[in-house]
Order: structure tokens, then C-alpha cells, then sequence
């Protein structure tokens, strides 16, 4: 039972235990229940957990001020929020508290294992992200380089973009995190000494991301291990060549996020990315 992760559950809708039940069913976990947020401090009190899984909006102590408080008593554990009514103040107020993750509701069965397993499998949060700017229209984080942190802050800027269709949310986070693994990479070594910026931007036509990272930039003359330089008859080469680098399996994420991204611009020294995401104009008098 020493390997068994322990979880609390905090809600105080009956259906989201019995939905998280059935989603974590098929692991080994041992989950407990608690309806809200004074209860959960009671537990959290008496017992470590390895994960807590919270929601936001509950009576007398909300899901935000649980999380900032079990930090205080139990400074390792990891905690999820979760919430049917996503803000940019939300979000911003998650990853100042250093939650491990976001999931919005509804939610599906398989989103909530895949998002659960993630959070148990990484390093807690430690102030792997910082908030440069926390005004809702411009957002900046700078973050450790480590790989983790990719996986882990797509969930919260995908909330953002409220705008768009589940799929285009899907394929914005897809085409971001290729291109903040690379900064964290190739950019950064990732060495966590260093640290990568993202800013995300929102204009009134425009999702925008911006990443930077303290490397040396490139070429897209010198990018044999990036499946953009493979030639048409051979569509894996780039593959051979990670391996003799070292690299970990991947290289498509500046070809798959041409695909996915609306506009994506380089500046000259090809250490600083624009991934750009159009975004319909509203329909109705304030836009005439």
C-alpha cells in the first residue's frame, strides 16, 4: 500500500465524486470525499495526500483559497482545481498558488485519468512559474526550464481562449506546447537555472502567444533534426538524426504548428516566437 497515491477530492456536488470515481477507477488509488473546503483542511490536517482535487466556486471556502491555505499545512502536495466557469482571474490566481493543473468542466473520463496521472508523475511545484503581468489582455509567466512545465501550463492558458471551439483550443495548446518544449530544449538546455518567457496577449481580433528563450536562436538552414528540413521522399529522416543528438523522440512542432497556428513569426535571431490565433469578430452593435 506504500505505493498507492492518496487522493482527496473536494466538491460539493454529489456528481463530480461519483464522475471522478468512475474516470479513476482503474487505478490503484485511495480517494476520499469531502463536500467543502473546511473539511478538506480537517483531513489534510490529520493525513498527508499526494494529490487534492478541488473545485473553485464552494461555500464558505472557495477552491483558491484552499489551495493557497493547504500550501501553508502541507506544502508538498500537489492540487487540481477544477471549475465550471473559467476566468482569466481564475487562472491567474491558480498558477500564483502553484497549482499542478486546470480542469474545466464538463469534462471527459479519460481528461481527468490523463490529467490525474500527469500530476502524480511530476515534481510539485516549487516557483516554477512566475507571474510578470497578471492584467487579463496581457499575461506574462517566466519559467524554469524543465520539460514538465510545458504539459503542465498548456490546461491554463488554453482556458483563455473562451473565444474559440473546443477543437481550436485543442490545436492552439497542441501548437504552443511544441513550441515551448523547443524554447525549454534547444533554448534553454533544459537547464533550470535558465528560464523561458511567455507572454500571452489578447487583442480585440487576436489570441496571441509569445515565447522567448535565452538560447542562441537558429537557423532554418541548420535544422536537420526538426522534421520541417525532411524532404518529401524521406519524411522521418530528421528521426536518425535526434537519435545520434540524444534528443528525445519529436522534431515536428515547428511543422505541425505552421499547420495548427494562424500565423506563427520568428524574430531575426530565431530566439523569440509569435504564435497567432485570429479570432471571430463579435457580432452586434459594439462591433459596427
Amino acid at each position: 500500500m506504500s505505493n498507492t497515491s492518496r487522493i482527496l477530492v473536494v466538491d460539493d456536488d454529489p456528481d463530480i465524486h461519483h464522475l471522478l470515481a468512475a474516470a479513476l477507477k482503474e487505478e490503484s488509488y485511495l480517494i476520499e470525499d469531502s463536500e467543502d473546503g473546511l473539511a478538506a483542511l480537517s483531513l489534510l490536517k490529520l493525513r498527508p495526500f499526494d494529490l487534492v482535487i478541488t473545485d473553485i466556486r464552494m461555500p464558505g471556502l472557495d477552491g483558491l483559497e484552499l489551495l493557497r491555505r493547504i500550501h501553508e499545512i502541507q506544502p508538498g502536495t500537489k492540487v487540481l482545481v477544477m471549475t465550471a466557469e473559467s476566468t482569466p482571474a481564475t487562472v491567474i490566481q491558480s498558477l500564483r498558488e502553484q497549482a499542478s493543473g486546470y480542469l474545466s468542466k464538463p469534462f471527459s473520463l479519460d481528461a481527468v485519468a490523463q490529467t490525474v496521472a500527469l500530476a502524480l508523475r511530476a515534481p510539485a511545484p516549487r516557483g516554477d512559474i512566475e507571474i510578470l503581468s497578471a492584467v487579463p489582455h496581457w499575461i506574462a509567466l517566466q519559467l524554469r526550464c524543465q520539460l514538465e512545465i510545458a504539459d503542465r501550463l498548456v490546461p491554463f492558458l488554453r482556458e483563455l481562449a473562451t473565444e474559440l471551439s473546443a477543437e481550436e483550443r485543442e490545436d492552439v495548446g497542441t501548437a504552443f506546447r511544441e513550441l515551448l518544449l523547443n524554447a525549454i530544449e534547444h533554448g534553454g538546455g533544459s537547464d533550470p537555472s535558465k528560464t523561458v518567457r511567455v507572454d500571452y496577449v489578447r487583442t480585440a481580433q487576436s489570441i496571441i502567444y509569445k515565447i522567448w528563450d535565452p538560447g542562441q536562436g537558429f537557423s532554418f538552414q541548420d535544422l536537420s533534426h526538426a522534421a520541417v528540413s525532411n524532404q518529401p521522399e524521406s519524411p522521418y529522416q530528421h528521426c536518425e538524426v535526434r537519435s545520434k543528438l540524444g534528443l528525445r523522440p519529436g522534431g515536428f512542432g515547428i511543422l505541425l504548428t505552421r499547420h495548427l497556428a494562424d500565423e506563427l513569426i520568428y524574430n531575426e535571431k530565431g530566439n523569440e516566437v509569435l504564435l497567432i490565433k485570429h479570432v471571430p469578430r463579435p457580432v452586434g452593435p459594439e462591433s459596427h
